[in-house]
């Protein structure tokens, strides 16, 4: 793959699928590289190395959402807001996996779906800010953009941004899905295994609203197991990866074009997704992710037009192909009720049929008195109710979740059954961006949301 720097010839497939158009265009949260030798330098060891995910892989996934746009399936998509490379730990990532097979047991459970599950992992290490730089003080530096761009230590040294980064971004990559490969396909997701994990949660006194749930579940797999059900077919489980395809030094050289298709495909991810600060009709995210052959997703916030949320379905999914768009909306739990309907209301009689998840997290940010980014579990809590009622009012299919969740024992947001306050915050903070739900409050929500499925159903 040719690098930016270095011509192409006409018989490249990149250029017949017009990948590079997006170097002509603008392009919004790139970060200031000061060594454009040594990006170039970087893209082509990338371009080199082999792909993280492959093409079959892509498609299968693919075909799942399009189970899901059509009612038939449920999109459980997590992790961290930002990954980094110090925690990319075999307990940690363990944790992660183990807490989204937790939630799923519940959500299929409760949906009598099938649930899709997809981490925020294996590749979520840069960060959209709001500001170019960060000031303390007197002092003013180039703001964190993520472990694949820079450090988040307040320095000079660790602020500089350094190519290189990409490189160990790639390799944390693969190592974390081997990881989660060797969990998903060794018997660590074993269906009997991940509902004993679920007893502990059920066990706690403030929970016992979802006992009755986690009692029929039990009953259920025992029923199974009594019956002599192959639990051999249910010790491994499919498990994707996705983050926001924000870095497009590092996505260009990953993307190739697969052998028995001809198309390209984005090798760094299975799902890659658009974020709200950076899905302008005219700018070079959308144009490069209309060309490949990945799911996309686009999130959506509160200021979302009807006008542009159709574009959006026209630049990327001209040829309205099921599996191929999902819809993150991130409205926050005192608007989405006003501002989520026209969108799925002209969507619905455009009959366009994208798959609808719901952000709850990022839309209720709130600082603390102590000085702490927070978000209080009743408005993520409230978020999904209100996605589920105007779902339900409309006729249309609530389709998925996208949280930002940990399964370590941190208290960044506030509330929920364990009631942490701000004090906690104080005690065990650990993001280094935006905060997420712990493992308790995670099996919160998916109980929930299975609460929420089984009223609809």
């Amino acid at each position: 793959m040719a690098d930016r720097n270095e011509p192409v010839v006409a018989a490249d497939p990149a250029v017949i699928a017009g990948l590079d158009h997006y170097l002509t265009l603008p392009i919004k949260q790139q970060p200031t590289w000061t060594d454009l030798e040594q990006v170039a330098s970087v893209r082509k060891q990338l371009s080199a190395l082999p792909p993280l995910v492959f093409a079959g892989e892509v498609d299968i996934l693919r075909d799942r959402l399009a189970q899901a746009a059509a009612g038939k399936a449920f999109l459980l998509q997590g992790g961290d807001c930002a990954e980094t490379f110090a925690d990319a730990t075999a307990d940690r990532i363990r944790n992660r996996v183990k807490t989204l097979l937790q939630m799923a047991v519940v959500l299929t459970y409760g949906a009598s779906l099938p649930v899709i599950k997809m981490g925020r992992m294996a590749g979520q290490f840069a960060k959209p800010r709001s500001s170019d730089t960060e000031t303390r003080g007197d002092v003013t530096l180039p703001a964190y953009r993520g472990d694949i761009v820079n450090g988040y230590d307040f320095t000079p040294e660790s602020r500089a941004t350094d190519p290189n980064r990409m490189l160990q971004a790639y390799n944390t990559s693969a190592s974390t899905l081997n990881l989660i490969r060797a969990f998903t396909q060794g018997g660590f997701a074993d269906l009997r295994s991940v509902h004993e994990w679920n007893r502990g949660f059920a066990d706690n006194p403030a929970n016992n609203r979802y006992k009755a749930l986690a009692d029929e579940i039990d009953r259920a797999v025992k029923f199974m197991d009594a019956c002599g059900a192959d639990f051999d077919a249910l010790r491994t489980t499919e498990f994707y990866v996705s983050h926001e395809g924000l870095l497009l030094d590092y996505e260009r050289p990953l993307t190739r074009i697969d052998s028995r298709t001809g198309t390209p495909y984005i090798t760094s991810g299975h799902f890659i997704w658009i974020g709200e600060r950076t899905r302008q009709l005219d700018h070079a995210h959308v144009d490069y992710l209309s060309r490949v052959r990945n799911p996309i997703g686009v999130k959506l916030g509160p200021t979302t037009s009807v006008e542009d949320t159709l574009e959006l379905i026209e630049r990327l999914d001209p040829n309205r192909e099921p599996g191929r768009l999902t819809f993150i909306t991130r409205m926050g739990a005192g608007k989405i009720r006003e501002e989520l309907p026209k969108l799925v209301e002209a969507v619905r009689d455009s009959e366009a049929q994208p798959l609808w998840i719901t952000d709850p997290m990022h839309g209720n940010g709130i600082t603390t008195k102590n000085g702490y980014k927070s978000r209080r579990f009743d408005d993520v809590m409230d978020e999904v109710r209100g996605f589920f009622e105007v779902h339900k009012a409309l006729g249309t299919f609530p389709g998925g979740v996208h949280v930002e969740l940990t399964g370590d024992d941190v208290a960044e947001c506030l509330g929920g059954s364990e009631n942490i306050d701000e004090a906690s915050l104080e005690e065990r903070y650990e993001t280094l961006c935006d905060p997420r739900l712990n493992h308790m409050q995670s099996l919160e929500l998916a109980f929930l949301v299975a609460e929420s499925l089984a009223a609809r159903n």
